[in-house]
């Protein structure tokens, strides 16, 4: 069995650098939190896990293949996005917000309230990719080309998505160590309505670009 894992890497890669709805999630998610970021970013693999075993299924090309099917994943990605994105707008208007570092004798007490948040954003990065249709053409029209047709498909397409996840793990974990560096100048409130403003119109930018995907 020969594969191209050289070119696969530098397709996923790219494909990594390419700022999309995972990237919004986990940024959003990491300026308000390390922890919070890493929950976003594992919820995001986790959704690249579900991809990978729909398509070793064959359950990804019968639901590209069927214009229902795909329609309505695309459909529920896009207004989730949008949602997403109404939120931090909403969010922007919250003169009175609460900063998002808090410190002092009264931090301990948000301990259960911390753990709904990294559940929370582990469920926000896992819908934005397992709802994101790209995701799922690049297990079926991208990964493909990189497989060695006489050899097994099924272990090659497990081998090649664990990979990805591997490569995004790695990545999602440094981009969460620069994203929450932001956190000092978020706590003004100032700084943190542009932020919301800015992170609302890419979340629905991005969910009308990813209902106008054919």
């Amino acid at each position: 069995m020969s594969i191209d894992l050289a070119g696969f890497l530098g397709v996923v890669l790219l494909a990594y650098l390419v700022p999309g709805p995972d990237f919004l999630v986990i940024v959003r998610a990491a300026v308000r939190g390390a922890s919070l970021g890493r929950a976003a970013a594992l919820g995001a693999q986790t959704g690249l896990c579900v991809h990978m075993c729909a398509a070793a299924l064959g359950l990804s090309a019968i639901a590209t293949r069927s214009a229902v099917a795909f329609t309505v994943v695309k459909l529920a990605g896009a207004a989730y996005l949008i949602w997403l994105g109404v939120r931090a707008l909403r969010d922007a208007r919250k003169t009175d917000a609460p900063p998002l570092n808090p410190t002092g004798p009264c931090a301990d007490r948000g301990t259960g309230r911390s753990s709904r948040s990294s559940r929370s954003s582990f469920t926000q990065g896992f819908l934005s990719n397992v709802l994101n249709p790209k995701a799922a053409l690049f297990f079926l029209s991208v990964l493909p080309q990189f497989v060695d047709r006489g050899g097994s498909l099924t272990q090659q397409i497990f081998l090649l998505g664990a990979v990805d996840i591997a490569v995004g793990i790695v990545y999602w974990l440094a981009l969460v160590r620069v994203a929450v560096r932001l956190r000092a100048a978020l706590d003004r409130p100032a700084w943190r309505r542009r932020w919301d403003r800015a992170t609302g119109g890419l979340f629905i930018a991005v969910g009308v670009g990813v209902a106008a995907v054919e």
